[in-house]
């Protein structure tokens, strides 16, 4: 005689719950990631390449279509821009700066930037659009 029941209970798990919160936690920090672009840097249009620069630590030095000079998100004169540039980067080990220039900046006024970091031994990434 089978006295068994008709309902077997299965001990398996039920994953679809938890992949539901995995995949609405990777849209949440795709989304927060996105919304923390650097804000104190000034608009420019970068010229495109295959590749992302990107450094929250740095000092970033931008040009716009103007020819005017920014370190960060403050107005320098060329003139004074070796100058403040020594003294916002200071004696840290990290002598690093973000060049952002515009497409349509000259050439020389890019490599006056870079000439200014050879001299004083700072390196220089220089920041573009990825393609």
């Amino acid at each position: 005689m089978n006295l068994r029941g008709r309902n077997k209970i299965t001990p398996e798990f039920n994953m679809s719950s938890m992949t539901d919160i995995v995949f609405l936690l990777l849209i949440f920090f795709m989304i927060a990631s996105t919304l923390t672009k650097q804000l104190d840097t000034i608009e420019v249009k970068l010229p495109q390449a295959k590749g992302k620069t990107e450094n929250r630590s740095s000092i970033t030095v931008s040009i716009n279509k103007d020819n005017r000079f920014y370190i960060d998100d403050k107005t320098v004169s060329k003139s004074k821009l070796k100058a403040q540039l020594l003294s916002t980067l200071g004696k840290s080990d990290s002598r690093v700066i973000i060049l952002r220039a515009e497409k349509n900046v000259p050439i020389e006024e890019v490599v006056f930037v870079m000439s200014i970091a050879n001299q004083n031994s700072i390196k220089v990434v220089l920041a573009v659009d990825s393609q």
